[in-house]
């Protein structure tokens, strides 16, 4: 389309080289503006050049639209031997490659990569990520009135005031960074302790249960307002794994308490011989 408009393009400049220089505007006062509709005689009659404007070119026709289509059209294969890619359609005669798609990683027969590579490294699947906290973290919260020592802490209290991090993959491990900042009994529920952090708890007239929960509980127990925006309930309690039986002291508490109970190994305290 650009071709078809430079021999035109070109003859015009030629015609406006060959005439004398243009005079500034401020030495002619017959310059007129580009914008003038008109192209007359660069030449008057005084011989002196003047310049009115030439009338505005566009390369652009109506004759030259066209629609927005590739210039290479896609291989259509099996159309006939006209095509090109008729008859096999490109894939040659018989063999495994013309029958059909082979399977993924198939070398052939032959021992394939990921077979005479070694491994390396292993990932339980099994495994637990805990969310630590310290015990100095939870006391600067207590002087500063976002927590109260008289409730019972859990570990939504934790992830409500910022003690932790939202996204708490299996639970939270208290650890006893700063214990030496308890002063005053404390009553929490996290999912594993240390032995540091129960003794200076302990020590210092609270307690640490550790409380199982899977991942539907947690979910229950960090987020109780998305089972009631769904219009479902919360979960029962499930009871942990006989692997996980030994690590945890009770099975947690749907919704979230709010009040610290006596402490029992068991789940249920044994009652005392008449």
């Amino acid at each position: 389309m650009i071709r078809r408009r430079l021999p035109s393009i070109t003859y015009v400049c030629s015609q406006f080289l060959k005439t004398r220089p243009i005079s500034s505007p401020s030495q002619n006062p017959h310059f007129n503006s580009l914008q003038s509709p008109q192209c007359s005689n660069p030449i008057n009659k005084s011989g002196s050049f003047w310049f009115q404007g030439i009338r505005a070119y566009s390369l652009l026709s109506l004759n030259d639209l066209r629609d927005n289509v590739p210039r290479k059209q896609k291989t259509r294969k099996g159309r006939g031997i006209g095509s090109g890619k008729g008859k096999t359609a490109g894939r040659g005669h018989k063999g495994q490659k013309a029958r059909g798609n082979g399977k993924l990683g198939f070398e052939g027969g032959q021992t394939p990569m990921r077979r005479r590579l070694p491994k390396r490294g292993f990932k339980n699947p099994f495994s637990l990520t805990f969310q630590p906290v310290g015990l100095g973290k939870i006391a600067k919260l207590i002087n500063a009135g976002k927590i109260d020592s008289h409730e019972l802490i859990t570990m939504k209290t934790l992830k409500d005031t910022g003690a932790v991090g939202k996204q708490i993959e299996d639970g939270v491990r208290l650890m006893g960074r700063g214990a030496e900042q308890i002063k005053w009994p404390i009553h929490l529920e996290v999912s594993r302790v240390t032995v540091r952090a129960k003794e200076a708890v302990e020590a210092a007239g609270g307690s640490v249960r550790r409380v199982h929960y899977n991942k539907l509980g947690l979910r229950a127990l960090l987020k109780p307002e998305w089972f009631e925006k769904k219009g479902r309930l919360l979960p029962k309690p499930a009871r942990p794994p006989p692997k996980l039986k030994d690590k945890v002291d009770s099975i947690g508490r749907l919704p979230a308490p709010t009040k610290p109970i006596p402490f029992f190994t068991e789940e249920h305290p044994t009652s005392s011989p008449a």
